[in-house]
């Protein structure tokens, strides 16, 4: 593969995984808004099981070498910092 492919690669699957994590966070607003609360084990179902499911891409993004596991680290922790910012203006602390 040549070095512009592999770098095309690896902008994409980082465009896929920002875009994946942005999806869980608007997912999360909504049902925060709409449906249940934090302290609900639907919420923390819903939480756990689109994170797995995206540090599982990440990994795997990782393993294929189209992003380093920094910046999947970074991704994880972006989105995390995002949903306990919008944990804590909704529910006060």
């Amino acid at each position: 593969m040549s070095m512009r492919a592999a770098t095309e690669h690896s902008e994409k699957a980082y465009a896929l995984l920002k875009a994946d994590a942005e999806k869980i966070r608007k997912l999360i607003e909504v049902q925060m808004d709409n449906l249940t609360m934090p302290q609900c084990p639907l919420y923390e179902e819903v939480l756990d099981t689109q994170m797995f499911g995206l540090s599982r891409e990440i990994d795997f993004a990782i393993r294929l070498n189209l992003i380093d596991e920094h910046t999947g680290k970074q991704i994880l922790s972006e989105l995390e910092r995002k949903l306990a910012a919008f944990h804590e203006a909704t529910v006060g602390g």
